[in-house]
């Protein structure tokens, strides 16, 4: 790749970087984070059944691709929206940082693919060769033509105050280019093409407030001359695809959008996105960086530690995908191998997965962590008034006092199940020795069930243990809210909290009707609903498919709401009732 010059700054190659300057901290944290860049610049790269012959494989490259502008509007302007799965030819990055130190520098790394056409040719009888769709080579091995893709990055290193006065734009290049492979014998040979694939990325950023400051960054498709009638696939050898930023800097710290503090929540609120949308991707101590991708995420996004690599579709369990994809047939593995290199790794990482690494696909509890003996001293202290002899004694546990399983706040994440674990088959060990459960009654939870379903932990047995949720009826068991009894049949007002996910921020407001009401093991309570005003509700209702919202984001309807009553947007996704910190796990229906 070719890069142009950056006034007052630095560009750096793709791969191999070095300008010659120190490393400086934000620079190492991209590297602690490509796992989840990556998992952004491939996601729908190739889809299960990873076979050119399905469907889904033959309509691709779907989140953040940047069309030539003259291609992508031959029929009117693209309309802006956060939405990286619609079609650009640009992107548009802003993001909030405080200025730490003088000095300061933003580093700016773009991503993305470039296609090229794998194009598999047969050799002929007279030393020509001719394109084929597929060719058997002498020993067995099938070669599809197909689509594939090389990742390209760019890095630019600029000093802040230069972005106070007129900002930086630096040319990117991706050239064009072919590389001939021969196969075994005269089958023939594979040939990749690329085109060249022309960008520019502006930066600029504006002082708010004191050290705070709005960066700007803006990623466009620079080709021009393409026939704006031409075929999708044809734009897209012009096109970057799976295009996101990676944001650093050296001696400023970002703010994140989605749970700004109080004192910027205006400016944040004012920030526009357009295809693409920034989360904080460090955790301290790493250092200041936002990871700005066509999928909207979470602030501090990670890949779980329990997945042995990429399947190309995170959105789905990777339980669920390796144990169909060893169940592909044998030719439907060869085709597979033949497709795409990625699929034949995928192929082979889930041939010779070990029971052990396969077990920790079945998925990990992270909302608990093993009990201390501060914290138990203090629950069994708190629990002491209302103990009985009885219950003062904890059957499973006996050297530690009864304790009540915390919380992991947000700031201290807890090891995962399966993270520490060294290879070979652990030997098993009672749950109730890792995790002790309070005998004595629990103190009345915020949204306690009516007294007709209360038991005590000592007179109902642990979740684990047979009969432990006797008594328990979704369908008849009521929550307080707002100090009204939930239950199902009742209405209610969907107010989603503010580190909910996206689909649910888009239902808040919209009215919905309660179900029935949920226990999990971890003590918490969800509700579910269906929507009013969807069409397919008694659908969902038959075959038991709702949408899961806590009861500190509902609001009760009374008098009940009449059906036909249309759903109002709500003024905010999340009153101050609603205030919840980011370790809790939010739940959405279907999925």
């Amino acid at each position: 790749m070719a890069y142009g010059p950056v006034e007052s700054g630095t560009v750096c190659p793709d791969t191999g970087m070095d300008t010659g300057l120190p490393p400086g901290p934000s620079r190492g944290v991209f590297e602690q984070i490509t796992a989840v860049a990556d998992a952004v610049l491939y996601e729908g790269y190739l889809l299960y059944p990873y076979r050119r012959s399905s469907a889904k494989n033959r309509v691709r490259w779907q989140f953040g691709v940047l069309f030539p502008r003259q291609w992508v509007e031959a029929d009117g302007p693209v309309v802006p929206g956060v939405s990286g799965s619609a079609d650009s030819w640009y992107q548009r990055t802003e993001c909030l940082l405080r200025v730490r130190r003088p000095g300061a520098k933003v580093r700016v790394r773009l991503r993305h693919l470039q296609t090229q056409r794998k194009q598999v040719e047969e050799a002929g009888p007279d030393g020509g060769h001719r394109p084929v769709a597929s060719l058997r080579t002498d020993d067995g091995t099938v070669h599809l033509t197909f689509d594939e893709a090389v990742p390209r990055e760019t890095e630019i290193v600029v000093p802040l105050a230069d972005l106070l006065h007129g900002g930086s734009t630096v040319p990117v290049e991706a050239a064009a280019g072919e590389d001939i492979e021969p196969l075994p014998g005269p089958a023939g040979r594979v040939v990749r093409r690329r085109e060249e694939v022309r960008a520019s990325v502006t930066l600029t950023a504006e002082r708010l407030v004191d050290d705070v400051l709005r960066l700007r960054v803006r990623t466009a498709n620079a080709v021009d001359g393409l026939e704006p009638r031409a075929p999708r696939d044809e734009a897209l050898r012009r096109a970057l695809v799976a295009t996101h930023t990676l944001i650093g800097g050296d001696g400023v710290e970002f703010v994140s959008l989605i749970d700004p503090p109080a004192d910027l929540a205006d400016e944040a609120r004012a920030c526009r996105n357009e295809f693409t949308f920034p989360v904080l991707a460090d955790e301290p101590p790493a250092g200041p960086v936002v990871l700005s991708a066509p999928i909207i995420l979470p602030d501090h996004p990670q890949v779980a530690p329990e997945s042995p690599g990429d399947l190309h579709d995170a959105a789905e369990i990777d339980e669920i995908l390796t144990l169909r994809t060893m169940l592909l047939t044998d030719e439907e593995k060869r085709e597979a191998r033949a497709t795409d290199p990625r699929a034949a790794a995928i192929l082979d990482r889930v041939d010779t997965m070990p029971p052990e690494v396969f077990a920790r696909l079945h998925g990990a509890v992270r909302s608990l962590t093993p009990v201390t003996a501060a914290s138990a001293a203090s629950t069994s202290a708190a629990a002491a008034p209302e103990a009985t002899p009885a219950a003062a004694t904890s059957a499973t546990a006996p050297s530690a006092p009864a304790a009540v399983l915390p919380t992991t706040p947000a700031t201290t994440p807890s090891t995962p199940v399966g993270a520490a674990q060294t290879p070979g088959p652990a030997p098993y060990t009672d749950p109730a020795a890792l995790f002790p459960v309070a005998t004595t009654p629990a103190p009345t939870p915020p949204f306690a069930a009516p007294a007709a379903s209360e038991a005590s932990a000592a007179e109902r047995p642990v979740w684990w243990q047979e009969g432990a949720d006797d008594g328990l009826s979704p369908t008849t068991e009521t929550v307080l809210v707002d100090g009204v009894p939930v239950g199902g049949g009742s209405r209610v007002r969907l107010r989603p909290r503010r580190s909910a996910d996206a689909q649910d921020m888009f239902l808040a407001g919209r009215t919905a009707e309660v179900a029935a009401v949920f226990h999990d093991v971890d003590g918490s309570v969800h509700l579910a609903v269906t929507l009013d005003d969807d069409p397919a509700s008694e659908l969902h209702t038959w075959y038991g498919r709702f949408l899961y919202f806590r009861p500190d984001e509902l609001e009760p309807l009374e008098p009940a709401t009449p059906p036909d009553e249309p759903s109002k947007p709500a003024p905010a996704a999340a009153s101050a009732r609603h205030s919840t910190t980011d370790s809790e796990t939010h739940r959405s229906g279907g999925r």
